[in-house]
Parts: C-alpha cells; sequence; structure tokens
C-alpha cells in the first residue's frame, strides 16, 4: 500500500535533518566555534583529527588569539608550606586550577621579574622559569649568603645581587649562576649609591634578552646591569613626575615600562602607566587608571602603600600587596589604545589570606597544556566564584 503525500514529505525532512546532524562543520564556522573554547580544552580538540587541529591553530590565530595567562601562587607559611597554583586565562576570562604535585620546599616562594619562580635556602638554589612551572632546577648556593636579594635570569644565566647578611663582607655582591655549565662566578658589586636599599624589598627589576635593570622604589635611581661584560652602567633617573613616591618597571612584550602611584600613600591622586626609550631613559606617559578601578585598587583601605606589577606581552596585572581581593588589567590593544579592567581574584578567601601570594606572568599555549597533562597526573579545572 503506497504511502500519503504528507508521510513522504515527514519523512524526507527526518533524512535531511539526519543528514544535518551528521554533516562534519569545518572552514570559518567551526574556527568561529572554537574561538568560544576554553585553551584547556582546546588542548583536547587539537587530537581530534589533523583538520581540527589545523581549525584550532587558525582560530587563534585569526578569532582569539592567545593571551598571557597570570599564575597566582599560595603557599603556605606553616610546615609542611604546600603550594597551590591557580591561572587566569583573559583569553577565555576563566580562573583555572592546575592540580599537580606539591612544590618540594626549600624556602619560601618568591618571584621575580615576571617569569621567574624561586627559592633560596643556605644550602641550595632553586628556580623555574618554563611557562607553567612544570620544571623545577637546582644548584649549590651562592657563595655569599643572601636572605632578600634581587633575582633575574638573563639569557642562560642568573643574576643574584644584593640582599647579603649584616655579617657578610660585602652587602651588595653580584654573583652569576651560568645554567648551561652549572658554576657561579663573581663579579662588579653593585652601585654603593644602593646600599641603603639593596634588597628586593625595596627595588624593582625589568629583563629583557640582554640586561637586567634595577629600580629604587621609592626614588626612581635607576642601574642597569650587562650579564656578558659583568659590568653596572648608570644612574638614570626613572621619576617622570615629582609626584610619583612608588614605581615599579618590567617589560610588556618590547616595550620598557613603569608603573608609578602619584601623590602620596594617605592620598593616592592616581596611578599611571610610561613608556621607557632604552636609549634615552626618557619616560613618555601612556596611560591612566580610571578612578573608580583606582578605588577598587585601594580595597577599601583609605591608605595605598605599595603595588605589585606583574607584565608579559601585551597585558600588566596590578595588584596591591596589602589585599588581591581586586586584581587590575591593563592591556595595549591593536588600535593602539590602552584599556582597563577589573579581574575578580576568586582565589582569595579567609585560608589564602593566611598565606603567602606569589603572581607571575607566562605566555601559555597548546604545547605548554598538552605538556602538563602528560606529566605527574597534572590536571586543570575551573575554578568557580564562591
Amino acid at each position: 500500500m503506497g504511502q500519503d503525500l504528507g508521510e513522504l514529505e515527514r519523512q524526507g525532512m527526518a533524512r535531511k535533518t539526519k543528514v544535518e546532524e551528521e554533516a562534519p562543520i569545518y572552514g570559518d564556522v567551526l574556527e568561529l566555534i572554537l574561538s568560544h573554547v576554553p585553551l584547556v580544552d582546546l588542548a583536547h580538540a587539537c587530537l581530534v583529527s589533523n583538520p581540527w587541529k589545523h581549525a584550532v591553530s587558525s582560530s587563534l590565530s585569526h578569532f582569539n588569539r592567545l593571551k598571557p595567562w597570570l599564575v597566582v601562587h599560595t603557599q603556605t607559611t606553616r610546615s609542611p608550606y604546600v603550594t597551590t597554583t591557580h591561572a587566569y586565562d583573559p583569553r577565555s576570562q576563566l580562573w583555572l586550577h592546575l592540580k599537580q604535585p606539591p612544590i618540594r620546599y626549600v624556602s619560601a616562594l618568591r618571584s621575580s621579574h615576571s617569569t621567574l619562580l624561586y627559592m633560596l635556602s643556605p644550602s641550595k638554589l632553586s628556580f623555574s622559569y618554563d611557562p607553567l612551572h612544570l620544571a623545577w632546577h637546582h644548584a649549590q648556593p651562592p657563595l655569599v649568603w643572601r636572605t632578600d636579594p634581587i633575582v633575574s635570569v638573563v639569557g642562560s644565566r642568573i643574576i643574584i645581587a644584593g640582599g647579603s647578611c649584616d655579617f657578610e663582607d660585602d652587602p651588595l655582591a653580584v654573583e652569576i649562576y651560568d645554567i648551561e655549565s652549572r658554576s657561579w662566578d663573581s663579579c662588579q658589586s653593585m652601585p654603593a649609591t644602593l646600599k641603603d636599599s639593596a634588597a628586593s624589598t625595596w627595588l624593582s627589576i625589568a629583563v629583557n634578552d640582554r640586561q637586567m635593570f634595577v629600580t629604587e622604589k621609592t626614588s626612581g635611581a635607576t642601574y642597569s646591569f650587562d650579564p656578558a661584560t659583568k659590568t653596572w652602567h648608570g644612574p638614570y633617573d626613572l621619576r617622570p613626575d615629582p609626584s610619583v613616591f612608588f614605581s615599579a618597571i618590567g617589560f610588556a612584550g618590547d616595550r620598557m615600562i613603569l608603573v608609578g602611584l602619584i601623590g602620596d600613600a594617605d592620598n593616592v591622586k592616581n596611578v599611571k602607566v610610561w613608556k621607557i626609550n632604552e636609549e634615552t631613559m626618557k619616560c613618555e606617559v601612556v596611560g591612566e587608571m580610571p578612578q573608580l578601578l583606582l578605588e577598587k585598587l585601594r580595597n577599601g583601605n583609605s591608605t595605598l602603600v605599595s603595588i605589585g606589577v606583574t607584565m608579559k606581552g601585551d597585558f600588566i596585572y596590578i595588584h596591591n600587596t596589602l589585599g588581591s581581593e581586586a586584581l587590575l588589567c591593563c592591556e595595549f590593544r591593536s588600535n593602539g589604545e590602552i584599556g582597563w579592567s577589573v579581574i575578580e581574584n576568586v582565589i582569595v578567601s579567609d585560608r589564602t589570606r593566611l598565606g603567602r601570594l606569589v603572581f607571575t606572568c607566562s605566555d601559555v599555549g597548546i604545547h605548554d597544556v598538552h605538556k602538563a597533562l602528560r606529566s605527574d597526573n597534572r590536571r586543570f579545572a575551573v575554578q568557580s566564584v564562591e
């Protein structure tokens, strides 16, 4: 018995729907969809097939580019000094918890020039500088015992300067550790004018692939150090405005940047961003924090003594060193403008307030996520707002 026209049409529509459901997604449509997928999930999408791998790469290039992650390490202040790691991905606007084996404790965890993590004790120097700090390297301690030195990585060399104990002969001593030869070498001491401030508490540093810059946070007095020649140069005046009472320097991509607090600790009028010309050491103001965000940075306090600054690529992350509930983000956009935004720090709690927060910033790519997932039972979990 034949089927009526209505039944045939219904069957035809069903077959068409089934074909459409089974039709592969490809091209710009797939790439646009992938642009809304977090990086940690794109790492899995790459493994589906070669066309999907190509689509992920193309999506990251044309629709939603990778952006530097802000990585926050929380270390408890009591034994066994457990460290937990969270990361904020501005591309997907998500906080992630990197669940991994604990970092072996050597001493208090510290960070330097946005990308370096280290621990220094009388018996060992431990350091990590890969994007997610998966690999830790261990070396003999420097010859001079130090409690609060500045530490940086320039090329294949680690520079440790100042911060020595009172019983040491030279409070300005500088030593270089060659990562390739695994050996220490002494060199020219820090400039004498830094004698009263030769510690990471009072100095801010910026590093490129050739040299290290050191700035006194309160005065702006700045010197540069060339590890190839083992010599210091300067001083330079990095106080572009006489009303700057606190400043921090760093590199955002190839830009040398200074972030300064204007006014005084009891009456901070503004936060400004300057770009520094490395040849002339002259400063050009490029941005100013909106007043509403400045109130967020104050964190409900009447005073703002100092800030922590972490930079990478086109991003500058700023936090109040006395309370990090709100993180401020400054972004250099492709149109030449600077954008400001607030990031809610979802990892701050009564428990983490009792610990030490250490900030780094890294360019994290698909390869880095794959490497993390393949090593030591690590995994990522989205951190929800409590």
